[in-house]
């Protein structure tokens, strides 16, 4: 099936390396060791499971291995705890993933066998072969403290990982980049797959939801991010799982539900949402022009900052104004679905004119004090009459928004410094460059950019700590790296007097 889903991914990941899932939480899948010099026997090799590359339909039957093990029977269960720790101080225990050393013991031939437990020893030793006793374990037996009986460690399906399974089934020459990561939204793992994996798609999104329990559903992108919308969605295919794409997303305190077919979320930027959230300050004001469902924009109402939040995507609107209720924060939060170029005006206009009214938080009171009848004052919190931080979090195009500023306080010096103590505001905005080992081309490419969208010339040297213009406050933060040529940047500086004020 193909449908169009929210990007979770930003607008060219088709050019990542690895595969990629777009949800809140980014998965990373550890690859085991693959040398061709592995020794069959090898621990290396033992604990691997068997291999089929013919395989084009998931058996889980097929992966079953039977172990030949020895196990040092404990005949005192007091001792066993005493015992194991010699073994293991003699690295004489056997040491493998997710495998306890202590079991029952097997094949009981009476009662009183039933309830005794074993231990299991490393993979060179062998019950019938004192030669391979090592010291340790020949003391215990002599002491008469254990003995050493065979042990068939029965492995399946359920005990290899992800990396373990596919390394068995996908053919040797695409071993060295065996998709090794993904993002996920709720229940919905998102994959962009190479060319090259596409036969065995299906392998995959199977085995990634077998062992990654939080996943249901798993789809692949077979388009661009934004190709056929304008809200940011992209065309993908179902793979395996249910196709509800209803997904509810935790992120710092809140929590988002909405239609991930419809709305565009990107869990690789939880930090980044973390980061610039924690730059806003209790009863400020700030403008998400390109507001989503609320990932910047709840969380700074939870920290009692008034937001303005806009999204131009209907149903992002609508989750929007649902998440507000859903995390309290109806009375910081207000909900717009306009054009971004329109709102950041009409936005700026509506708060010097018509802000939201004050608002009072009353304290929590403990049970002695309500019973004592002490009355506790709430704290007030009034809306400023401007913003301080403009949001624009559309890296492919938010700095064609940003002529909106143009003469946005025309008229209004008189609400700013040194006339009042509000401060310019600063504006963030995201955008997408090249990838230099220096960032050099790259911040002088993005201050360009803004410099012909805003009619004022701003420049590398206007950084914090540069020689230039350092009331801008100018910063260039490098977001990530999204494909081998391609970088997401954070630009921030406060909006010049000359453009803010223009008439």
């Amino acid at each position: 099936m193909i449908a169009a889903a929210a990007a979770a991914a930003d607008d060219d990941d088709d050019e990542e390396v690895e595969v990629e899932v777009e949800v809140v939480e980014v998965v990373s899948i550890p690859k085991p060791s693959t040398s061709p010099h592995d020794h069959p026997s090898s621990p290396q090799t033992m604990f691997r499971p068997p291999i089929n590359r013919a395989m084009r339909v998931l058996d889980r039957s097929f992966f079953k291995k039977t172990i030949p093990l020895a196990a040092a029977t404990v005949f005192e269960a007091r001792n066993l705890g005493r015992i194991k720790n010699e073994l293991a101080k003699s690295n004489d225990i056997l040491n493998a993933p997710r495998l306890p050393a202590i079991r029952y013991v097997q094949n009981p031939a009476t009662e009183e066998e039933k309830s005794k437990k074993c231990i299991l020893l490393k993979e060179q030793i062998q019950a019938n072969d004192a030669a391979t006793w090592p010291p340790t374990v020949q003391k215990l037996v002599e002491a008469k403290s254990v003995e050493l009986k065979p042990y068939d460690l029965h492995l399946d399906y359920d005990y290899w990982l992800y990396h373990d399974i596919l390394s068995s089934i996908l053919p040797e020459e695409h071993l060295e980049e065996t998709p090794a990561g993904f993002n996920q939204v709720g229940h919905v793992a998102h994959l962009n797959l190479r060319e090259q994996y596409l036969p065995y798609k299906y392998l995959i999104a199977e085995v990634i939801r077998d062992k990654n329990s939080t996943v249901r559903t798993v789809i692949n992108k077979v388009d661009d991010v934004g190709a056929n919308s304008e809200y940011r969605t992209f065309a993908y295919e179902h793979l395996v799982g249910d196709e509800d794409m209803n997904v509810v997303q935790h992120e710092q305190g809140c929590e988002f539900a909405f239609d991930y077919s419809k709305v565009y979320w990107n869990s690789r930027l939880g930090n980044e949402h973390t980061y610039l959230v924690g730059r806003f300050r209790e009863g400020e004001a700030v403008c998400d022009v390109m507001a989503g469902v609320g990932p910047f924009a709840l969380p700074a109402g939870k920290k009692r900052v008034f937001v303005y939040a806009n999204d131009l995507n209907p149903h992002g609107y609508e989750k929007l104004k649902e998440g507000a209720a859903r995390n309290k924060v109806r009375e910081f939060v207000q909900p717009f679905n306009m054009d971004g170029r329109e709102f950041i005006r009409h936005a700026s206009q509506e708060l010097c004119v018509n802000g939201p009214r004050p608002v009072k938080i009353y304290p929590k009171v403990k049970r002695t004090e309500a019973a004592e009848k002490k009355t506790v004052p709430p704290q007030v919190y009034k809306c400023p009459p401007t913003f301080d931080h403009y949001v624009m979090n559309l890296p492919a195009s938010a700095i064609e928004f940003l002529d909106a500023f143009v003469g946005v306080y025309a008229g209004k010096k008189s609400m700013f410094e040194p006339h009042t103590q509000r401060k310019r505001p600063f504006v963030h905005v995201y955008c997408f460059s090249t990838n230099s080992d220096d960032n050099a081309v790259e911040f002088a490419d993005i201050c360009n950019r803004i410099s012909e969208r805003i009619q004022y010339k701003i420049t590398p040297d206007d950084m914090i700590g540069g020689t230039g213009k350092q009331d801008l406050e100018l910063e260039i933060r490098d977001i990530r790296l999204v494909s081998p040529n391609k970088r997401m940047f954070c630009a921030s500086f406060r909006l010049p007097a000359e453009v803010i004020f223009k008439s």
